[in-house]
Order: structure tokens, then sequence, then C-alpha cells
């Protein structure tokens, strides 16, 4: 008897016709497709984009060259230098870069920031032309810092209620 349901199975082509099934009942569901240029898609309020470097109401870096982002960074993808500063003689940073390609966006080193100098921001389609841009340099953080800015802070005042 199971041989005879197995014949008429393999020559009815029932697999096919399940699949067939399948694909009517997607077929006229509508389509979840997002225009992307045009449309964005929700994003939470945690996710982790391009980096930033922040700045003082005063216009002042925040950075203090602890390398505390740089020590905890799973990838080294994060290179700081540091130099005392003339007029008071903190240190400040001479160098701050971070290779785009090494890092794998954990948050560690805006977590690991004691200042919140470092931070990731909401942005999330950039792309890279020539060879090099993908190494972000502290002035290169620092714009995006500055343009990011009114965001930033309103993500950190958001955040505050998760910590």
């Amino acid at each position: 008897m199971q041989a005879i349901k197995q014949f008429i199975k393999a020559f009815s082509l029932w697999e096919v016709l399940l699949g067939l099934k399948l694909t009517m009942r997607y077929m006229f569901k509508p389509k979840t497709t997002i225009q992307f240029p045009e449309e964005r898609t929700p994003m939470s309020p945690r996710f982790r984009g391009l980096h930033a470097l922040r700045r003082y109401p005063n216009g002042e870096e925040r950075c203090i060259a602890c390398k505390l982002c740089e020590a905890v960074c799973p990838a080294l993808a994060i290179t700081i230098d540091a130099a005392p500063r003339d007029a008071d003689g903190q240190r400040r940073t001479t160098k701050y870069e971070i290779d785009l390609f090494k890092c794998i966006y954990c948050g560690f080193c805006e977590e690991s920031c004691p200042v919140d100098s470092i931070v990731e921001t909401c942005l999330y389609d950039y792309h890279f032309e020539h060879r090099g841009e993908n190494i972000m340099t502290k002035e290169k953080l620092l714009a995006i810092g500055d343009w990011q800015e009114t965001q930033l802070a309103q993500d950190r005042a958001a955040d505050s209620a998760y910590r």
C-alpha cells in the first residue's frame, strides 16, 4: 500500500504542487520592498553607525587622550597619539584614527569613554571612492561630530533612560 502511495505521489509531482501552493500563497500578498533612497526603514535608537568625536559647548574637544577606547577595541582599529597641550599642560590627542575596514562596530569604544567623546552616530549610508578614505582622522571625526551634534545630544538623552 505504501509503495502505491509513493508511486502516485511521484507520478503526480506532489512536491512540485506543494511548492506551487506556497508560491501562490505569497504571490498575491502585499510586497515589503523598501525603495531605499526615497524610503527609510525604522532604525533602533541604539544603532551603531559611523563614528564621531564630540566637543564641549565652548568648542573644546572632549577627548582627553586616556586611550581607553584604543585599549578596549577588539579589532585594534583605533590609533591614538597624545601630547600635552601648551596652554595648561593637559593631554590632548595629536592623532586619532579609526580604520573603518577593521572596525566591527561593537560600541566598546563608546562605552569605555569617560567623557563621552567618541560616539557612534546613526549614519549608515556612507561609502568610499578612493583608497585611504576608510581611515577616519581626527579632523573628519570632529567634522562629523559638529554636523551631527544636535542628533547626538538627543540620542544621549534618550539613551540615559536605558543605563
